[in-house]
């Protein structure tokens, strides 16, 4: 079974910013950087209990995806079949 994957507008804003960050230093690693965390994100669709039960939401179904010292936390929805990515931030800023 897999899950189908949504962004909330907040993860949107969000990885805007540190997109055009980092794209301000080499617009290749902003590249680079997008096409690996959309497919990190994608294979969660496969395996979404694979990651750590949040550090910054006490439920058991919001799980924290860690990339490139990000932390991406998700919300699982059994019901709906639906994973929601929440939000993208460096653990030093919370």
């Amino acid at each position: 079974m897999t899950f189908i994957i949504e962004k909330s507008p907040f993860f949107d804003e969000n990885l805007f910013v540190i997109l055009k960050y980092i794209a301000n230093d080499s617009p290749n690693n902003g590249r680079k950087f997008k096409s690996k965390l959309d497919q990190s994100i994608k294979n969660l669709s496969y395996m979404p209990y694979k990651f750590r039960k949040s550090h910054y939401y006490n439920k058991e179904k919001i799980r924290d995806l860690i990339f490139n010292g990000y932390t991406i936390p998700y919300l699982i929805d059994d019901e709906k079949n639906q994973i929601v990515i929440l939000d993208i931030f460096k653990w030093s800023e919370r």
